[in-house]
């Protein structure tokens, strides 16, 4: 009996790391309650937390289910210029209504870090948690998000943005000297971007009183 309650406590834990938005609160019987639905008006002592995927996508407000896969299983789609597969598996994730966040490869340092996070110097290259998949396959992708436990059908809320993509490799901002009357230098200085290869077919943490 111990062991199974241990295993129940555990998968609480587990789930509630999960939700996007979490509250602790206090009932009128003295009882400490964790859940995803809020409390009622007479709860005191009400905590709330948001959960952050850990591709940086904010979860909060998202319905539980995505929210969950969102925090289990981040998405992230590594995507290139005049790249018609990268256009397609952007729309597709955008139709099925899945919040993923967008990696750009357009110079040396991003083709490094693409192949880096995943192995590919090919696009596009979807994550879905440790799942891979290099090159567009509608199928493809639709199996590892299922599998992941996202929804099949869009059930992003009508007030859910899509974050910005950026540079796989964020260049650090060049502060110029504060008495340097050099102008910056020209754009032929700059490292070329590569020629990137053809596009392939009890208790929850962070809760205290």
């Amino acid at each position: 009996m111990k062991s199974t309650a241990s295993v129940f406590i555990l998968a609480l834990l587990v789930a509630g790391a999960a939700h996007a938005q979490l509250y602790k609160w206090v009932g009128s019987d003295g009882k400490i309650t964790y859940s995803d639905v809020p409390p009622p008006k007479t709860a005191a002592q009400v905590e709330q937390k948001n959960i952050r995927a850990a591709s940086g996508v904010n979860t909060a407000g998202l319905p539980y289910e995505l929210a969950q896969a969102a925090s289990n299983h981040p998405v992230t789609l590594y995507s290139g210029d005049k790249c018609v597969p990268c256009d397609d598996g952007r729309a597709y994730l955008k139709q099925r209504g899945i919040p993923f966040s967008e990696k750009t490869v357009t110079t040396s340092d991003d083709l490094a870090r693409l192949k880096q996070a995943t192995g590919e110097s090919g696009l596009p290259v979807l994550t879905v948690g440790r799942n891979k998949q290099a090159g567009f396959e509608a199928g493809a992708w639709g199996a590892a998000l299922t599998a992941a436990g996202y929804p099949q059908t869009s059930r992003l809320p009508k007030t859910w943005r899509q974050p910005a993509a950026e540079a796989a490799a964020p260049q650090p901002k060049i502060e110029q000297a504060a008495h340097s009357g050099k102008p910056a230098a020209n754009s032929d200085s700059t490292s070329a971007a590569p020629s990137l290869p053809p596009a392939t077919g009890n208790a929850p943490p962070g809760f205290r009183f």
